[in-house]
C-alpha cells in the first residue's frame, strides 16, 4: 500500500542518515581520539630499550607484549566492552558512577525525591536479579561502600586531569626531539622552548571547539596513520619479515625468563602503547559507539600495529644504533622531513583527546558538586557534549609548559604518565564490575572472567610502575592529591550545609506567621529565592524578612538539582509544590537537569519557569474545582497533567489517561500579570487574566 511504501522509504532514509552521521563522527574520531594512540610509537621502544637491546629476541618479546597489551586493553576492554557501559551515550569514570547511582542510591547529598524515579530515563531501571539486589542493598546501606565508590570516582577524575598535564609535553617533546637527527647542534634548552611555543599555540585554538578542531585535524591524522603504516610495512619487508613471529605469545614468556626483574619493570614503559584509551572512553559523549568502533578497527589498529612491527624489524637488524630516536632512525631518509612535520602535527593533535577529556570531566564534577563553578561553553550545535572551559584550558596550558620546562626530557614525563594510565585502568575495571553485577544481565561467570583477567594483568602493570615511584610517578599522584583535597572539601562543605539547612527548615506555620506580620509589605510581582534545598523552606528566609520587610505577592523558592542521567526533558524539568496556606501564594520549585544539560541564561530560565508555573496553577485550580465532584462521585478519575507546547505556538495539555486542551492559552506575562497583582488574603481562585506589563521578576 502507499502508506507502507512511505514507511519503508522513511525507515531507509533514517538508516541512511544514521550511517552518514556515524561516518561523519568516525572521521572526527580520527582527529580527536586517535592521535595520542597514533603517536605512541614515537616513544614506546625508545623508553623500553633506553639502556640498549640485550638480546635479539628481546625485541620480539617486547613487540609481542605491545601487540597483546594493545589488543587486550584498548580493543577488547575499552572498544568492545567498556563503551557499552555508558550512561545514555556518555562514557568515562564519572558516567560509570552516574550509571550506578541510577540503580542504587549512593549519592551523599540527601536530595533524592520519589518524583525523580518518574523521569522518563529512570522508569525502566530496576535491579532484577538476586545478585543485583544484593549489590544494590550493599551500596545503599553501607556508608563505607558509598564513600569508597565516591573516593574511587574522584580519584580517577583527578588522575585524568593530571594526565592532561602530561600528555601534551611528552607527545610534542618526543616529536621535536626528532630535529636532532638533522640539526644535532640544537641544545636541550632550545628543544624545550620550541616545545613550549607549540603548546601555547595548541591551547590558544581550543576556543574554536571540538567540532571545528576535529574536522581540521582529522585529515592530518589520516595522512599520518597511512604514512606510518606504509613505513612500517616497508621496514618489515626490507629488514626482517620474521618479525611477524611476535604474534606467537611464546616470546613473551621467553622475554620474562631471560630478563626476570628487568622484564617486569619494563612493563611500565610498554603500557605507554595504549595510553589515551582512558580519554577515548571518557570522550564517548562527543561521538558514538559505532563511529569509534569502526574508525578504531579499520583505521587506527592496523596502522599502529604495522608501525610497531616495522620498528621492531629495523631494531633487530640495527641493535647497535642509538635507541633514543628509534622511530626517526627507522624512517627512510627521503621521508624524514615529511614524517617529522606530520609527527609534530600529530603529537599536537594527540593532546586534543586528553584536553577534551578534561573539559568533560570538569563538567561532570560540577554536577556532582565537587568543584567550584567555572564557565562551561558548548561549542557545537550539531552534537551535544562538545565543551570548552576557558579557566581549565588556561590551567592546562600553564601546567603543561611548567612540566616541559621543569623535566626537559621524555623519560621522567613518561614515568609520571604511566601511573595515571595504570591506576585509571584498575579503577575502571572495578567500576565496570559493579555495573555488570548491578545493571547488566549477563552470566556471573562472564563477570568473574572479566574481573580476573583484567584485574590480574592490570595489577601486574601497576606494580611495575609503582616500583619506580620516586623516578616520576609521585608527581601526578601529588597533583591528584591536591585536586582531590579541593573536591573532597568542596563536596563535604556542600553536604554539611545541605544537611544543616534541611534540619532547620522553616515550618508552614512560621511561614504563615512571617507573611502575616503587620509590618511586612507585599508588592506586585514574582520573587524568586534560590536555595539548595529541594524540601522545605530554607532557614535564611526569616532573616531575609527581618532585613528587608518587603516581599513580592508571589514567592517561589527555586532550587537546581542534577539527576544521575545525561538529559531531562524540559516537560519534566520543573517540579512544583504550593506551601500552605494557599492564600500566601508561596511555591517551591525544583528545576531538574541531567549532567549534560545546558543551564539556560537567567532570562530564558525565568521565562520558562514562569510559563510552567502558570500551568501548575491552572492544574491546581482544575484539581480544586474537581475535588467536590470526586468526593461525591468516587468513580470519576481525575488525572494529573503535563503541559506541552504546540508547534503552532499555542499551549496544550495532555494527560496519561485523558487530556484537557486549552486552545487559547495566554502568555506567561499575560497569565501572571493579574496573578502577581492580586491582594494576599483573597480566595485562591484563578483571577480573570488581562494584559498588564507591570510585572517584576
Amino acid at each position: 500500500t502507499p502508506t507502507y511504501q512511505v514507511e519503508l522509504l522513511g525507515q531507509a532514509q533514517t538508516c541512511q542518515d544514521n550511517w552518514v552521521r556515524t561516518l561523519r563522527l568516525g572521521f572526527q574520531c580520527v582527529g580527536i581520539l586517535y592521535a595520542d594512540l597514533g603517536t605512541s610509537p614515537l616513544y614506546v621502544f625508545s623508553n623500553t630499550f633506553k639502556y640498549g637491546v640485550g638480546h635479539k629476541d628481546d625485541v620480539l618479546g617486547v613487540l609481542s607484549l605491545i601487540i597483546y597489551s594493545f589488543l587486550l586493553f584498548a580493543m577488547v576492554k575499552i572498544i568492545f566492552i567498556a563503551l557499552y557501559a555508558n550512561d545514555d551515550g556518555d562514557g568515562g569514570t564519572f558516567a560509570l558512577y552516574s550509571l550506578i547511582s541510577r540503580y542504587a542510591r549512593v549519592a551523599l547529598i540527601p536530595n533524592q525525591q520519589a518524583e525523580d524515579d518518574l523521569v522518563s530515563s529512570h522508569r525502566h531501571l530496576s535491579a532484577t536479579r538476586r545478585r543485583a539486589q544484593w549489590m544494590k542493598n550493599l551500596l545503599e546501606t553501607s556508608k563505607p561502600a558509598k564513600l569508597t565508590l565516591f573516593f574511587l570516582t574522584i580519584f580517577a577524575t583527578a588522575l585524568a586531569i593530571s594526565d592532561c598535564m602530561l600528555t601534551p609535553p611528552i607527545s610534542v617533546l618526543s616529536a621535536v626531539n626528532g630535529l636532532r637527527l638533522r640539526a644535532p647542534h640544537l641544545t636541550t634548552d632550545q628543544i624545550v622552548w620550541i616545545t613550549v611555543g607549540i603548546l601555547i599555540l595548541f591551547f590558544a585554538v581550543q576556543h574554536l571547539g571540538t567540532d571545528k578542531i576535529g574536522y581540521t585535524f582529522a585529515p592530518l591524522v589520516v595522512v599520518w596513520l597511512l604514512l606510518i603504516a606504509g613505513i612500517g610495512l616497508y621496514n618489515l619487508i626490507k629488514y626482517d619479515i620474521g618479525t611477524l613471529r611476535a604474534f606467537n605469545p611464546k616470546y613473551i614468556f621467553d622475554y620474562f625468563r631471560r630478563n626476570k626483574k628487568k622484564g617486569w619493570v619494563s612493563l611500565g614503559e610498554i603500557l605507554l602503547c595504549f595510553t589515551g584509551t582512558e580519554a577515548l572512553f571518557a570522550d564517548l559523549g562527543y561521538f558514538s559507539i559505532k563511529s569509534i568502533q569502526l574508525s578504531f578497527s579499520f583505521g587506527l589498529l592496523p596502522s599502529v600495529l604495522l608501525t610497531y612491527i616495522g620498528q621492531a624489524a629495523y631494531l633487530r637488524t640495527h641493535m647497535d644504533m642509538t635507541i633514543s630516536n628509534a622511530f626517526f632512525n627507522s624512517i627512510p631518509s627521503t621521508l624524514f622531513w615529511p614524517t617529522f612535520v606530520l609527527a609534530l602535527l600529530a603529537s599536537v593533535i594527540g593532546s586534543q583527546a586528553m584536553v577534551s577529556c578534561a573539559f568533560a570531566t570538569m563538567s561532570h564534577l560540577q554536577t556532582l558538586s565537587c568543584f567550584p563553578r567555572v564557565k562551561i561553553l558548548h561549542t557545537s550545535r550539531r552534537y551535544s557534549g562538545q565543551l570548552y572551559i576557558p579557566e581549565v584550558n588556561f590551567f592546562l596550558c600553564v601546567a603543561s609548559c611548567i612540566v616541559t620546562i621543569s623535566f626537559r626530557t621524555t623519560g621522567f614525563i613518561a614515568k609520571a604518565h604511566e601511573i595515571c594510565v595504570a591506576l585509571v585502568m584498575v579503577i575502571t575495571t572495578l567500576l565496570m564490575t559493579i555495573v555488570m553485577l548491578l545493571v547488566w544481565k549477563v552470566n556471573i561467570w562472564w563477570i568473574a572472567a572479566f574481573f580476573v583477567v583484567f584485574m590480574s594483568t592490570e595489577t601486574v602493570y601497576l606494580s611495575a610502575v609503582l616500583y619506580k615511584f620516586t623516578q616520576g610517578p609521585y608527581f601526578p599522584l601529588a597533583m591528584s592529591a591536591v585536586l582531590m583535597v579541593i573536591m573532597i572539601v568542596w563536596h563535604y562543605v556542600h553536604v554539611k550545609r545541605y544537611k544543616y539547612e534541611l534540619q532547620h527548615t522553616v515550618s508552614p506555620d512560621e511561614v504563615k506567621h512571617l507573611l502575616e506580620r503587620h509590618d511586612l509589605k507585599r508588592v506586585p510581582g514574582l520573587g524568586l529565592f534560590y536555595t539548595e534545598l529541594v524540601q522545605g523552606i530554607p532557614p535564611i528566609f526569616p532573616h531575609l524578612i527581618e532585613k528587608i520587610p518587603t516581599v513580592h505577592s508571589v514567592i517561589v523558592f527555586i532550587s537546581v538539582k542534577h539527576l544521575p542521567i545525561p538529559h531531562v526533558d524540559v516537560q519534566e524539568r520543573f517540579l512544583f509544590r504550593q506551601v500552605e496556606p494557599k492564600e500566601s501564594m508561596v511555591f517551591r520549585c525544583v528545576a531538574r537537569y541531567g549532567y549534560r544539560d545546558t543551564l539556560e541564561m537567567a532570562g530564558d530560565f525565568v521565562a520558562t519557569l514562569v510559563e510552567y508555573l502558570q500551568y501548575y496553577v491552572r492544574d491546581l485550580s482544575l484539581y480544586c474545582t474537581a475535588e467536590p465532584l470526586r468526593t461525591s462521585y468516587p468513580s470519576i478519575r481525575i488525572d494529573s497533567f503535563r503541559w506541552e507546547k504546540k508547534p503552532s505556538g499555542r499551549s496544550g495539555r495532555s494527560g496519561h489517561g485523558h487530556g484537557i486542551h486549552a486552545e487559547e492559552m495566554l502568555t506567561p506575562i499575560q497569565s501572571f500579570s493579574e496573578l502577581t497583582m492580586h491582594q494576599v488574603g483573597m480566595s485562591n481562585r484563578l483571577p480573570q487574566f488581562q494584559v498588564n506589563n507591570q510585572n517584576t521578576y
